[in-house]
């Protein structure tokens, strides 16, 4: 990215962008809170990559070679609670948190210290989560969903374990979650700009909304269970013992009823980045604006509703498996509604391929992909042959990492300029994107023909004949983890000794290109009053114009 690409307008002074010591405070800015969750949950990030590199070495050969097979479990279940309750989904929550409240012009969230102390709560439980891993009993017996009986083959009556520690960990992220869920909801209903009516709302505020509500509604469900586990484990009570009458398929339904919800908590956010980037690129208004806004609340009722999807395999009834295969396959019309969308938004539209831009199309591309191998395993009988192998992982890691996380590297590089008031190297970022791109396809695609041929997860040796495969895959799984290198040394110079950016490069639209790159303590000298309809490339440089009422 160069100067005279992007030349800074003289109409809005910059602000001078407060040192790194500014971000290792307690603050109530809203702004500040979104840099903290951003930075602190990419080092959480960075941890649970390096697993994931040591599980790809064991994986190289069929022998178990480099770690032995309980350590192997250990780093299994680490990195998979580590990427999705310390990384995904609260790096999404700091992008709303810088983002919501300039986006629909108001000063700040609306219980500043109420969203301090949710982040404040997360650097603690991330610390208590990964010492469990070195704990006694750690959380590698049982995985990351922590199935009882499994989880709950312990010395009963003793506190000091990883098991134990493993829960009140996620029980900490998941407090932090609902104070969130409230702030985040107050906000966007009752702190929106004059003239703000919820049909002028970004399609990402509209994500935010929809994802917590979703938080709202379904994470008391696994609250509550990790509470009883954590009885039965510590206090010697049997809600989920089957020697003891207890039931352990409850703990699954309660378990999985926020859990499928989850990956939409993640998953709409990252639709919501989606609908901002594409239309500002292709110069273009967002096609179908509110069928999209519409179907992100689809998505998010129709979600509470596919829970089962997960448990086809623990003798659940027939009735059951047919109505939740209906509800599961029910989702791809909703979802479908925003492909279709950006499709025809980018149609015949003069795309800038920056690099926000790349990551955005490439994560609509693999999320198609991961959209079909999620409608395969909807359907009960294909859900039964491939349960509980690499089938079940690559899907996933298309849906978590080759959307989510494309959607939130695209997000960064798009709003680092106003975060920083400085443009990133646009060099960088297409190498970034590149090693990224054919990394994670090298190293998630192969998991479905293995998991076609019958390898089931959470192994360290296996039969010779899933070797070359699993070469691949960890081939690939390497690259992806050089491919951070590019993006670390881009974000790190760029802050520091970046071009100065200017108010609004990409020619956007939004509120939150209307005030400087980056936006003062108050967002907005004045409270900005919208009169215009969303997405309006009437006029690049202006945000706030004359429209038509909602």
């Amino acid at each position: 990215m160069t100067d005279s690409t992007h030349p800074l307008p003289n109409d809005i002074p910059q602000v001078q962008m407060q040192g790194w010591g500014h971000y290792l405070r307690f603050s109530t800015d809203h702004k500040v809170i979104g840099v903290q969750y951003l930075f602190t949950t990419f080092l959480f990030f960075l941890m649970a990559g390096l697993l994931a590199m040591i599980i790809r070495a064991e994986l190289l050969t069929p022998a178990s070679n480099v770690v032995d097979r309980p350590f192997y479990n250990g780093l299994f279940t680490l990195h998979g609670t580590m990427m999705i309750f310390l990384w995904v989904i609260p790096s999404l929550v700091g992008l709303a948190n810088y983002l919501v409240p300039l986006m629909i012009g108001a000063d700040d969230m609306a219980f500043p210290r109420l969203n301090a102390i949710a982040f404040w709560i997360l650097p603690p439980a991330g610390l208590l989560l990964v010492s469990s891993f070195f704990l006694p009993h750690g959380s590698a017996q049982a995985g990351w969903w922590s199935y009882p009986p499994i989880s709950l083959q312990l010395p009963s009556g003793q506190p000091i374990n990883g098991e134990v520690f493993w829960i009140v960990s996620l029980f900490l992220i998941g407090v932090s979650s609902i104070m969130g869920g409230v702030n985040f909801i107050t906000t966007i209903v009752w702190m929106r700009a004059p003239g703000m009516t919820f049909f002028r709302l970004p399609i990402f505020v509209w994500t935010v909304l929809s994802a917590q509500l979703l938080q709202l509604f379904c994470l008391p469900a696994l609250t509550g269970a990790l509470i009883l586990l954590f009885f039965d484990l510590a206090l010697g009570t049997h809600f989920f013992d089957p020697l003891e009458n207890g039931d352990p398929i409850i703990y699954q339904h309660l378990f999985w009823f926020y859990s499928h919800p989850a990956v939409y908590v993640m998953a709409l956010p990252a639709f919501g980045i989606f609908s901002e980037i594409i239309p500002a690129f292709s110069r273009s208004p967002l096609f179908g604006y509110r069928s999209v806004a519409l179907a992100s609340f689809g998505i998010a009722v129709v979600s509470v509703t596919v829970w089962v999807h997960h448990m086809f395999a623990s003798a659940t009834p027939g009735w059951m498996r047919l109505l939740f295969m209906a509800s599961s396959m029910l989702v791809a019309v909703f979802t479908g509604i925003k492909v279709f969308a950006w499709t025809a938004t980018v149609w015949k539209s003069k795309l800038h391929l920056e690099t926000p831009m790349l990551f955005a199309l490439a994560g609509v591309v693999m999320f198609v992909f991961a959209g079909i191998t999620g409608v395969m395993l909807a359907a009960v009988p294909f859900d039964l042959h491939v349960n509980n192998t690499y089938f079940v992982v690559g899907h996933f890691h298309y849906v978590v990492y080759n959307t989510i996380t494309m959607a939130i590297f695209a997000a960064i590089y798009y709003w680092f300029p106003k975060i920083t008031g400085h443009l990133y190297s646009e060099g960088w970022g297409k190498l970034h994107f590149w090693l990224t791109l054919v990394g994670a396809n090298l190293a998630f695609f192969p998991m479905h023909p293995l998991g076609l041929q019958g390898m089931v997860r959470r192994i360290s040796s296996y039969p010779p004949e899933y070797q070359s495969w699993n070469v691949v895959a960890s081939l690939g799984g390497f690259l992806l983890g050089v491919s951070v290198l590019p993006f670390i040394a881009n974000i790190i110079v760029s802050w520091m000794s970046g071009l100065p950016a200017p108010r609004n490069p990409w020619h956007a639209t939004g509120l939150e290109w209307a005030t400087t790159s980056p936006p003062p303590e108050k967002n907005f000298d004045e409270t900005p009053v919208v009169r215009r309809p969303p997405y309006d490339y009437g006029d690049p440089k202006v945000t706030v114009t004359e429209g038509q009422n909602s």
